[in-house]
């Protein structure tokens, strides 16, 4: 297994062409953790001005995956995931906190809370609890 750090899961996040587009960037990882935050620009809000819903499970997707790859490795897939949309997604940005519940050697049960921060998206000072996912994601099958 190649040792991940935050530097290295940054590289990889930016060879994905749509984390690219959506200028996301990961601020922590490493011990079944990982979070992914993005800027809640006007180009990626739906058309009552909130965030869109796809930003969001795009974000509980790939915070999900990148916890699961510091415990089993980085060839890791989404095998399936679930998000409940709590309330509508304001302020400045999005943050998605991923952890793993339970690890084996091939698959990772994941939870993930996502909160917007800034702005009217403050709350408790950790922002607004917007969403939360679970999934779990598998080692990939080398061919």
């Amino acid at each position: 297994m190649t040792e991940l750090d935050l530097e290295l899961a940054q590289k990889v996040l930016d060879g994905q062409p749509f984390s690219v587009l959506l200028k996301a960037r990961i601020t922590a990882f490493g011990e079944g953790r990982a979070v992914l935050e993005i800027d809640a620009r006007d180009e990626l809000r739906q058309q009552n001005g909130y965030l869109h819903g796809g930003v969001i499970a795009y974000a509980a997707d790939n915070s999900l995956t990148f916890a699961a790859g510091s415990v089993l490795g980085p060839a890791v897939l989404t095998g399936g995931f679930s998000i409940q949309y709590l309330r509508p997604a304001t302020g400045r940005a999005l943050v998605a906190h991923a952890a793993v519940a339970h690890a084996g050697r091939r698959q990772a049960v994941v939870r993930c809370d996502l909160r917007m921060v800034g702005e009217d998206g403050e709350g408790d000072g950790e922002g607004t609890l917007c969403a939360v996912a679970q999934g779990t994601v598998v080692a990939a099958q080398r061919s």
